[in-house]
């Protein structure tokens, strides 16, 4: 490979730009925060943010796309710090704190996210540069940023795709939101005569079609069998040991959040440290070439270094990720005495570093890797949430609950929770930062520089994730916390869901034998994978993903794996066209403006619901349309798929 000009100067890094990006983050990460208390899901900020900055930038003659990516590197921040919410609350819901204390939350927030931005650097080489992974957002993403950029000329028909896709999914979700159609298609039965239930859920949403479509194949056949064996044997078979309080959907949703999620988490434990094992070697040489890469600037020839291997010098890496350490060790060291664990400050201070370090590395791994393979917004961060609170839990349960007092189990899950929400940071913007630096990549862009904004980011959404929490927590608490008003209390499930595992754990009365279950599956699909490996040319059935198919809702998974179904048979007919390699890109185009669209729309939503403090504030219909809303909004959801690939055909003959 020839080394790039790298001398030239051009715009990436700009005063404007971070100040867009600062701009966005801030009002991104309010939007998520709210948006993920209220439904337990958060949106990708990176491609919104890459819409918004190209429609800021535009005006400025010198604007480029890569001023542009580091944009939406920025902000990007705010779709994944924002998943802290998974945890936090969970410090509310167990009595340890009545608020969010702003410096300690912010700090919990920001020093785990610049650790993750340290992390994703050395992984960079192994995850993204020397990987196949697909990346579909990151990918989507550099192709948003291509098809729009004044550098790009002659892509009529791609622009076209992109805007085509970007109205369609957008109009879509408007309407949705009206509840004239329906947001998803679910149905709950009964299987046999014993009372043990089961169903499916499609959501009806462009974002997890497109998502699919860049996926690929092996992945979402793989989430489908995910789904089939949590939805096909795992609710209907745990389903008849959970107590019966209410309706169908009410028992197979328990079913699937008490039981099967468990057995998903078990599942993508082992598939995870399956998967890091095979990545030890590409690891090690990642590291490798980072440490040439600093023997080369520091001889004074950082010019023939490629543009694109310009990280930041891993001597500095190393440098801040020692500096980072400190104020945690004092965070860790400060929990402990405040909350009445002073006599064993030291071990829990220091043990509580080593976890967070080499957890974080763990999970900062696999977080990357799920985040190639699925796209970061779908990555399940509070299924590794699940694994790092019960390894927590664990450790807390024998090297220091032998030695306190009854008393002090509350003190020991709040440190769980605490030590947790660390590692949580780092991990969400370790799954986030491998994504940017893939669009980074297919742009010809400045990895260093996207690191630097990205810790600039980082550190704008944790300065409004506490304020933002606080006020969300006077104005409506969270379920399950005593003195809330369970009519607006909002949900935080996984909160609840992590609180309540750590409490399990360090009062031994958790069931091991549903992540057993899950474990022993994982390693079943495992050898499957590997025999297929060796025995055919290309099937395989990524165990992490099988994984992600138990544990993710149906809501996630099908959509997914229809998109997956549909991309494949297009890429197929592709094949038999005049031009391959342009069709396949054009349906690339296709799905990015589906995630456009359906993601900006998202956040204007999201905001309004957050202003509003209404549910349903755009709803037009009330419940007795829901029927009707699920015919019509299925039947034109099917009907603009058909159009829009019969569209795609047709011009990719001219093309």
């Amino acid at each position: 490979m020839q080394p790039q000009a790298n001398n030239k100067s051009r715009v990436e890094l700009t005063i404007r730009g971070i100040i867009i990006g600062i701009i966005i983050t801030i009002v991104f990460t309010a939007a998520n925060v709210f948006f993920g208390l209220k439904v337990g899901l958060t949106f990708s900020t990176s491609i919104p943010a890459a819409v918004i900055s190209m429609a800021l930038l535009r005006k400025f003659r010198d604007s480029t796309i890569q001023e542009n990516n580091i944009v939406q590197t920025m902000a990007s921040a705010a779709g994944t710090l924002s998943s802290i919410i998974f945890v936090l609350p969970g410090m509310i819901m167990i009595g340890c704190w009545t608020g969010f204390p702003f410096w300690i939350s912010f700090s919990v927030c920001a020093l785990g996210g610049i650790l993750g931005v340290m992390y994703s650097i050395p992984l960079r080489r192994a995850l993204v540069t020397n990987s196949d992974l697909p990346y579909p957002e990151g990918v989507a993403c550099a192709e948003v940023l291509k098809v729009s950029s004044t550098d790009v000329e002659g892509n009529k028909t791609g622009l076209l795709a992109l805007i085509y896709g970007s109205i369609v999914s957008s109009v879509f979700a408007v309407i949705v939101a009206t509840k004239v159609f329906a947001s998803d298609v679910a149905h709950y039965f009964n299987v046999g005569n014993k009372g043990s239930v089961t169903g499916f859920d499609f959501n009806l949403s462009f974002a997890l079609f497109a998502i699919g479509h860049l996926c690929g194949l092996a992945v979402g056949i793989a989430m489908l069998v995910g789904a089939i064996i949590g939805w096909g044997w795992g609710v209907p078979h745990f389903s008849l040991v959970e107590p019966v309080t209410s309706g169908i959907a009410d028992l197979a949703q328990a079913t699937w959040s008490h039981k099967v999620r468990f057995v998903g988490a078990g599942a993508i434990g082992i598939a995870a440290l399956w998967t890091l094992g095979k990545l030890i070697k590409p690891v090690i040489s990642g590291l490798t070439s980072a440490i040439v890469a600093a023997r080369v600037r520091k001889s004074g020839q950082a010019d023939t270094l490629p543009r694109t291997e310009q990280d930041i010098p891993i001597g500095i890496v190393g440098l801040i990720t020692l500096v980072c350490c400190v104020p945690i060790l004092y965070l860790l060291g400060y929990f402990s005495m405040t909350n009445g664990l002073g006599d064993h400050v030291a071990v829990l201070a220091i043990g509580g570093l080593a976890y967070v370090i080499l957890m974080g590395f763990f999970v900062s791994t696999i977080c990357g890797y799920m985040a190639g393979l699925i796209g970061s917004s779908n990555s399940p961060l509070s299924g590794v949430g699940i694994l790092v609170v019960i390894g927590a839990a664990l450790l807390l349960t024998i090297g220091v609950k032998p030695y306190v007092g009854p008393e002090a189990g509350k003190a020991l899950v709040a440190f769980a929770l605490f030590t947790t929400a660390v590692i949580f940071s780092v991990a969400s913007i370790a799954n986030n930062n491998l994504q940017d630096l893939k669009t980074g990549q297919l742009v010809d862009a400045t990895p260093w520089k996207q690191q630097v904004v990205l810790i600039i980011g980082v550190i704008a959404g944790a300065a409004v994730i506490p304020p933002v929490l606080d006020l969300l927590n006077h104005a409506y608490g969270f379920a399950g916390v005593p003195g809330a008003n369970p009519a607006t209390a909002l949900p935080a499930p996984q909160a609840g869901l992590i609180s309540a595992l750590a409490q399990g754990v360090i009062q031994n009365n958790i069931d091991w034998s549903l992540i057993g279950i899950g474990i022993a599956i994982g390693i079943t699909l495992i050898i499957i994978d590997e025999v297929l490996k060796r025995t055919t040319l290309h099937m395989s059935i990524p165990p992490l993903a099988v994984g992600l198919g138990i544990y993710l809702p149906t809501q996630s998974t099908l959509m997914i794996v229809v998109g997956a179904v549909v991309g494949w048979y297009f890429n197929k007919r592709a094949q038999r066209s005049a031009n391959p390699e342009a069709t396949q890109q054009l349906g690339v185009l296709l799905a990015s403006g589906l995630i456009v669209g359906e993601s900006v729309v998202g956040v204007v939503i999201a905001a309004i619901v957050a202003f509003s403090g209404v549910a349903a504030p755009l709803a037009l219909v009330g419940s007795d349309f829901e029927t009707a809303s699920i015919w019509i909004g299925g039947g034109v959801f099917a009907l603009s798929i058909a159009f829009l690939y019969h569209w795609l055909s047709q011009h990719s003959k001219k093309h």
